[in-house]
């Protein structure tokens, strides 16, 4: 199935240089061609939690080519995980 290879392209992408995705919320076809992927990754797990603070919840944006690898990704918003969306 073409989204299952999609996200486990992305999740061994995002273990390999930044941090395991927390979520993948949305994966489509670009219209320049390729995939685009809206990814959560909590941000410095080990550090929020020796602090006490609450984790930080990155949301990216992810582009794959026609071949389902990954060829960019952007940070859009980091918010605290427990702040609610309005």
């Amino acid at each position: 199935m073409e989204i299952k290879e999609i996200m486990n392209n992305i999740t061994n992408f995002f273990e390999e240089n930044l941090a395991p995705p927390h979520k993948i919320t949305a994966v489509e076809k670009a219209e320049e061609g390729g995939f685009r992927a809206t990814v959560e990754v909590i941000e410095e797990k080990e550090y929020m939690k020796r602090y006490a603070k609450d984790e930080m919840l990155g949301t990216y944006d992810v582009h794959l080519n026609e071949d389902k690898e990954v060829t960019s990704f952007k940070r859009l918003d980091i918010r605290f995980r427990s702040r609610i969306e309005t």
